[in-house]
């Protein structure tokens, strides 16, 4: 099927980040793809398999699928072909050179010849996403009235829309992680934004092993590292190594040989999911005051020991107190466990093809 793919690029590219892996993903299964971006910077080091055309934005063929990034302005015409599938990614809304186009060209008394219209919403644990997945949100008004826009939830139970799981994850993997000896640790990636609890992080007698290296990964958690450092005694500085813009695949292996990632918003959180390593996730900050309850709905979803739950509180900065010390054979046993659970459910684009077939 031919699928439109819409992201608007909030601040920190994860939007970007979630919609290309849902792409290549439905690619890699033969399904071509339509993304449209306000801005796709990111796809040189994100994605820099994909070639870039003429106008200099991204393709990226399979051996039966293929994406195209169009820019989020680039209006299609009357040749343009009409897709089966319509994703608004994280809430954006189509633009209005579409919705008109789209008026005119897939208007239709027949409403099984309408594209299935969904919005792919952010991930979280609360307990709203099971009673949401898959609402209905009817269209009163504008060009497309009388369209249908269904709500599709990604989340970590069987009664949401699971995850974004490429075939090559495996349990397989876990099984053996399982199974080998749980090193001390001795590499830690850090992909952050501002934690104030950094310095006491990089104090911890958990990461003063002299054999121990942070691995820093660019933008505002390496500014927020550097930063750190001065707070630091010149007997006391940790080793590091600065690490340049990864692609997608290449901040997936450093997930999995490290002892411990501390990760950053919707995308990293998965990978080190499927990394099977322990982590720490610092959540994206919203003014409401929102992130507290998302996070701890998230804790209880993990089944997060004590320890493991303190230590995402405080480097989250919602509960006073000092750090704990690294539990890595407890924390990894408990993302285990998470991964398990995970790997049992059916993943994300296979319960979109699921449902996009029942609707059509």
């Amino acid at each position: 099927m031919l699928w439109d793919i819409f992201c608007r690029v909030i601040d920190n590219h994860g939007d970007l980040g979630v919609c290309w892996r849902l792409s290549a993903d439905l690619a890699s299964r033969g399904h071509h793809i339509r993304l449209w971006v306000d801005d796709a910077s990111a796809l040189t080091w994100m994605a820099p398999q994909a070639q870039l055309n003429d106008q200099g934005w991204a393709q990226l063929r399979f051996e039966t699928g293929h994406i195209e990034v169009r820019p989020w302005m680039a209006a299609l015409n009357e040749a343009s072909v009409a897709s089966e599938v319509w994703i608004e990614a994280f809430g954006c809304e189509l633009p209005a050179h579409f919705v008109n186009w789209a008026a005119h060209n897939t208007n239709s008394e027949d409403k099984k010849n309408h594209p299935v219209w969904l919005n792919l919403e952010y991930l979280s644990a609360e307990n709203y996403v099971e009673r949401s997945h898959k609402l209905p949100s009817p269209i009163m008004a504008g060009p497309l009235k009388g369209r249908t826009k269904w709500f599709f939830y990604p989340g970590f139970t069987e009664k949401t829309g699971g995850l974004i799981r490429e075939s090559h994850q495996s349990g397989a993997s876990a099984a053996a992680l399982t199974q080998a000896a749980i090193p001390q640790l001795q590499r830690s990636s850090l992909f952050c934004y501002e934690p104030e609890a950094l310095s006491e992080a990089l104090l911890l007698k958990s990461f003063a092993a002299p054999q121990h290296q942070w691995l820093v990964a660019h933008g505002r958690g390496a500014k927020a590292f550097d930063q750190a450092l001065t707070h630091i005694p010149q007997n006391a500085m940790p080793l590091f190594q600065k690490l340049p813009p990864v692609s997608q695949s290449e901040f997936d292996r450093l997930l999995a040989q490290c002892d411990l990632n501390f990760v950053r918003g919707e995308d990293s959180l998965v990978r080190a999911l499927w990394a099977g390593k322990a982590f720490i996730w610092h959540i994206y900050p919203q003014e409401d005051g929102a992130h507290g309850p998302k996070l701890e709905a998230f804790l209880e979803w993990l089944q997060a020991p004590q320890c493991l739950r303190l230590f995402h509180l405080k480097w989250n900065g919602l509960t006073p107190g000092a750090l704990p010390e690294v539990d890595l054979p407890l924390w990894q046993a408990c993302v285990q466990s998470a991964r398990a659970r995970l790997m049992a459910q059916i993943d994300l684009v296979s319960q979109l093809l699921q449902f996009v077939a029942e609707k059509r």
